[in-house]
């Protein structure tokens, strides 16, 4: 019986420890809240699937340019970055036509200052020079201009395209700029030519 009481307090001291080893392992299936190490994923998105990004889209008017497509129309100017290209499609969401990154030499914005034709309409109808302040009043229209060059398809040209505002022009003007590799020179984006011969500071060429 002495033994008995001398053991108590070791046996009761180990069941304490065990009890609170138990209590601070999280239940199974349960996940730490604070753990930090665990990855967020996107729903579908693996790390041998990565979802692709989302094309960059703006609504535009095409002005003209392209070979073959003469007429205005109202759509969207795409920037379809997975498949390296300009995409235009028109208010049906359908692809008019498209231009590879590799193919744009130059793009460039554009602002004028046009009377609307509504102003024109009113000025031209009222009599004895009353509509002479209607024929004053001028819009800013805004524009980027992708001059192109596609060898495979064996074409050229000047795209035109109207912009609702200056800073959705400014923000789709930096985008493909940089995503198809052009180089500003003021206030136009140009390919540089990589097989033009190095030069030295004071303009020799480099040999």
């Amino acid at each position: 019986m002495k033994k008995f009481y001398q053991l108590a307090p070791v046996c009761l001291t180990f069941v304490l420890c065990a009890g609170a080893v138990s209590a601070q392992r999280p239940r199974m299936g349960e996940t730490p809240k604070d753990d930090k190490s665990v990855a967020k994923t996107a729903p579908g998105q693996t790390a041998a699937n990565p979802i692709p990004p989302e094309p960059e889209t703006v609504k535009v008017k095409y002005e003209g340019g392209y070979f073959g497509y003469n007429q205005k129309m109202d759509g969207m100017f795409v920037i379809d970055d997975m498949n390296e290209r300009l995409v235009f499609k028109n208010k049906a969401q359908k692809e008019m036509f498209w231009v590879p990154y590799v193919a744009i030499m130059a793009a460039y914005g554009d602002t004028q200052s046009r009377r609307p034709a509504a102003a024109s309409v009113i000025g031209s109808s009222v009599p004895y020079g009353l509509g002479l302040p209607a024929l004053l009043i001028k819009k800013k229209y805004r524009y980027m201009n992708v001059q192109y060059r596609d060898d495979e398809m064996n074409t050229v040209g000047l795209l035109s395209f109207k912009f609702e505002n200056e800073q959705s022009l400014a923000a789709m003007l930096q985008s493909l700029a940089d995503k198809s590799g052009l180089t500003q020179r003021g206030e136009v984006f140009v390919r540089r030519r990589s097989s033009a011969p190095a030069r030295n500071p004071d303009g020799s060429v480099n040999q």
